[in-house]
């Protein structure tokens, strides 16, 4: 167990890693060919910080582990909003900018209610396999396609980073940098699965468990990172639109992708973590219209750790009473 969870561990430090090596080096090479930064921070940056829970979501949708893949997905995007988002807020305020409000949070409420309707197959016609298809798949990367389209419609109305943003290095140093993103990447997410399945059996808990606590906030560590650096460095608007834009990617592009890959079977148990996923999200635009309006304040901060110190705390018990 020493060794899995050492793996498991190790895992994470591949991913996050690769992520960054791949990021620096594919933008490095998008600079030397005349992509500007915004585009840069759009696309390949944006991509880079979804990338731990894209390549957990391939393995575990490859070696048909469904309910760590949707564990994952589901389990990051509540943190994303009650932890990492929490933890920002008590760092400093997060003021958030009208179109945020006004669009993208409710496109990330979508989002999850999106899910809902194509994984719930039982519930809503009573057929007998509710599951994530191919054809769900597709509708869910149509709406990535209606997503990244408005991303840069608004965009073209931003100012763009300096030259500065982008560090650029040699065509070979560039070119390692990916290969080296993409090694770490591959081994950080096949431990991963594969030490979160060993763990799951010997404990005697569901892989979903694993998926909704450990995978989930390990993946979810770039956007932890990037989060609180910006609420200390009080550029709030990365700070929010880096959780807002990395919970649209989760379910839209990576559950997606994983679909593609292999149709996932869907538990109704995982209703529950839907349900907290969209009340989440619900609590996140309700916020903004309590106290300072547009604002999530420190004291809302704190309450938004709370209750994911609560949510974690119910399902470990609700598994063991279940065990």
């Amino acid at each position: 167990m020493l060794i899995t969870w050492g793996l498991l561990i190790l895992g994470f430090v591949f991913l996050i890693k690769g992520a960054d090596f791949l990021v620096d080096g594919a933008s490095s090479l998008a600079k030397r060919v005349g992509v500007s930064p915004l585009v840069i921070g759009l696309t390949i940056v944006a991509f880079g910080t979804s990338m731990p829970e894209l390549i957990v979501n391939i393995f575990a949708s490859i070696n048909g582990n469904t309910e760590i893949a949707i564990g994952n997905i589901l389990g990051s995007n509540i943190a994303n909003i009650l932890l990492i988002l929490g933890i920002s807020a008590f760092i400093y305020p997060l003021a958030v900018g009208k179109g945020t409000v006004w669009k993208e949070i409710p496109f990330s409420l979508l989002a999850v209610l999106v899910l809902f309707v194509v994984a719930n197959d039982a519930l809503i016609d009573g057929a007998a396999f509710s599951g994530i298809t191919r054809v769900d798949a597709f509708m869910l990367i149509f709406f990535f396609v209606i997503f990244m389209y408005y991303i840069f419609s608004i965009s073209k109305d931003s100012v763009g980073g300096s030259q500065d943003d982008v560090q650029e290095y040699s065509v070979l140093r560039s070119v390692m940098f990916v290969m080296l993103g993409i090694v770490a990447l591959t081994l950080g997410g096949k431990w991963i699965v594969d030490s979160a399945i060993v763990i799951a059996t010997s404990l005697g808990v569901s892989q979903s468990l694993i998926g909704l606590t450990i995978v989930a906030v390990g993946t979810s560590l770039p956007e932890l990172v990037t989060s609180a650096v910006a609420a200390f460095r009080k550029n709030t608007d990365i700070a929010i639109g880096n959780v807002v834009g990395s919970n649209i990617f989760n379910i839209f592009w990576i559950l997606g992708v994983s679909a593609f890959i292999n149709p996932l079977s869907f538990n109704g148990v995982a209703n529950r973590d839907m349900f907290v996923a969209i009340a989440s999200t619900v609590l996140l635009f309700v916020v903004l219209f309590i106290g300072k309006r547009h604002e999530i304040e420190r004291w809302q901060g704190v309450l938004f750790v709370m209750l994911y110190i609560l949510y974690i705390t119910y399902i470990i018990f609700q598994e063991i009473n279940v065990a």
